[in-house]
């Protein structure tokens, strides 16, 4: 009896342990799709209104996406956005408020470890013609549909330190293309030729955040940084910043916040803030 009594005592643990084993989730591979689009509007309107005021309409319509293909060993990234918007102001017409097309795909090998290598290309530019307004009755043409156009290439290592952060550093090959407006493109130091393309080697760094802060807050950033080898001072510096809390199934509002730092285009950080609250759908 006591020999059977050992026996058992023995074979719990492997027991125990095989038990834990089979209760762990199998891990989920293949494509994974996502897409949320949707569409913000404000409208403010008078009659015979004594205080005064201008009747005003904004809208925006914007998509978010995302394709995954996680495998054992690799994962491959790709995420799109898209954004337009105008607004009109009764005395001034309709001006662009919002004009994005952001596309970006990153490779990455998995080593097993925290730290694996990757290789990444984004492409930036917009849909529509774009105007700077020096006064209210004037409109000088600033950009157009790939004029300019950002795109980049990198390759280096990836870094996740906790779930919801995900960081990467690598050689990376910036190019800025225009057409008409060479003040994306154009070097300063060589005033004899105006270049309608630029390209420069450097050092680029992509930080991705994602944190649910509440089940219907979900707060996102993204800081992307570009060191040129011959420029190393002047660091390019884009960072985007959203807040955004779902109201219902539909109804959905954001607050979001984005900063470009380019020295060649302008010496003064530009910023760009949105409040919205608008209607939003998930697709798939």
């Amino acid at each position: 009896m006591k020999k059977i009594l050992f026996f058992l005592i023995g074979i719990l643990p492997l027991s125990a342990l095989s038990l834990a084993q089979t209760a762990q989730p199998v891990p989920e591979y293949g494509w994974k799709h996502g897409l949320v689009a949707g569409l913000t509007l404000t409208q403010v309107g008078f009659t015979d209104w004594a205080q005064g005021g201008e009747n005003a309409l904004a809208y925006t319509i914007f998509a978010d996406g995302k394709s995954i293909d996680d495998e054992e060993n690799f994962n491959w990234t790709n995420t799109y956005k898209f954004a337009f918007g105008q607004t009109r102001l009764s005395s001034q017409g309709l001006r662009k408020a919002d004009d994005i097309i952001d596309l970006s795909t990153v490779f990455t090998y998995k080593l097993g470890t925290l730290i694996n290598p990757y290789a990444a290309a984004t492409m930036k530019t917009q849909f529509a013609k774009g105007y700077m307004y020096p006064k209210a009755d004037s409109a000088v043409q600033v950009s157009a549909f790939f004029d300019p156009g950002y795109l980049t290439q990198s390759a280096g290592v990836g870094y996740q330190p906790i779930k919801g952060i995900k960081t990467r550093l690598g050689f990376a090959l910036r190019e800025i293309s225009t057409n008409k407006f060479n003040l994306y493109s154009d070097n300063p130091e060589t005033k004899d030729k105006i270049e309608k393309v630029s390209v420069d080697g450097g050092m680029e760094s992509v930080t991705d955040v994602e944190w649910q802060l509440d089940d219907n807050v979900l707060f996102t950033m993204k800081l992307e940084m570009f060191a040129p080898f011959k420029r190393f001072d002047e660091i390019v510096m884009r960072d985007n910043i959203a807040l955004t809390a779902k109201v219902n199934n539909y109804i959905t509002a954001m607050f979001n916040v984005q900063l470009i730092n380019e020295k060649r285009v302008t010496p003064r950080t530009q910023i760009k803030e949105t409040i919205a609250l608008g209607l939003s759908y998930t697709l798939f």
